[in-house]
C-alpha cells in the first residue's frame, strides 16, 4: 500500500501550521500589538472638525464734531497734543493748519495729518491718533438731575438715567424720546434695557399720566 496520500496530509498540515506562526509576525510588521485585528475604519485618516468661524472685529468709531483726539507726532513736541474736532467737522493744528475729521477713523486721521506734514514740512512724520472723548449727551424732562454728560461707550438710556440720578417720581419709564446730533426731530422709543445712546443725542423723558 502506498504512503503517498499519508505522506499529502502531513505536507498540508505543515502549511497550515506555517501560515498560522507567520501571522503574528506579519501583524507585528505592520504596527499592530499581538492579538489585534485591524478593522475597517483603521486605514481612514481621522476627520478634521471644522474650525470656528472668524470673530468680526468691531467697527472703528467716526469722528464727529465736539470728539477729542490726541494727536502726537514723535519727536515734535509743538506738533502734538490734544485736539476737538470743531462743529464745521475740522481740527486745526499746528504748521499744516485745517484737517477734515469729520465721519473719518483715527487711523484714517493719521494718515491725513502724515500725508499733510510730508509736504514740504518734516521728512519722514511717525504721527498716532487716539480719541480720547466722544461729544457729550444731554438728557432732559423727568430725571431729577437734566443736563450734559459724558459720553462712554456701550451706554444704553438705562446707563444715562442712572448718570442723572434717576427717574421722578412722576416719569413714564416705558419710553424716551431721542433726538440724534444733526437731526431736527425727536423720536418716541420703547424703552428697554438695551436701547442705546448715540454721541451727541439729546433723550427726553416724558411724564406718565395717572
Amino acid at each position: 500500500m502506498s504512503n503517498r496520500p499519508l505522506r499529502n496530509i502531513l505536507r498540508r498540515l505543515a502549511t497550515m501550521v506555517s501560515s498560522a506562526l507567520a501571522a503574528p509576525a506579519l501583524l507585528s510588521c505592520a504596527g499592530l500589538p499581538m492579538g489585534s485585528h485591524l478593522s475597517p475604519d483603521a486605514a481612514t485618516p481621522p476627520t478634521r472638525s471644522a474650525s470656528a468661524a472668524p470673530t468680526t472685529a468691531p467697527a472703528e468709531p467716526r469722528l464727529s464734531p465736539a470728539d477729542t483726539v490726541r494727536i502726537n507726532v514723535y519727536g515734535e513736541a509743538s506738533l502734538s497734543g490734544d485736539f476737538t474736532v470743531g462743529p464745521d467737522g475740522i481740527v486745526t493744528l499746528p504748521l499744516i493748519g485745517r484737517q477734515p475729521a469729520n465721519g473719518l477713523s483715527c487711523l484714517e486721521l493719521q494718515a491725513a495729518i502724515t500725508a499733510a506734514l510730508q509736504q514740504g514740512f518734516l521728512t519722514n512724520p511717525r504721527v498716532s491718533v487716539e480719541l480720547i472723548s466722544r461729544r457729550p449727551f444731554y438728557i432732559l424732562g423727568e430725571v431729577n438731575k437734566p443736563g450734559e454728560y459724558p459720553f462712554s461707550p456701550d451706554m444704553t438710556v438705562l446707563n444715562a438715567v442712572a448718570m442723572a440720578q434717576g427717574f421722578t417720581y412722576r416719569a413714564n419709564s416705558r419710553r424716551v424720546f431721542i433726538r440724534h446730533a444733526r437731526e431736527d426731530q425727536e423720536r418716541r422709543i420703547d424703552l428697554t434695557p438695551a436701547t442705546p445712546v448715540q454721541p451727541g443725542d439729546t433723550l427726553r423723558i416724558g411724564e406718565r399720566y395717572f
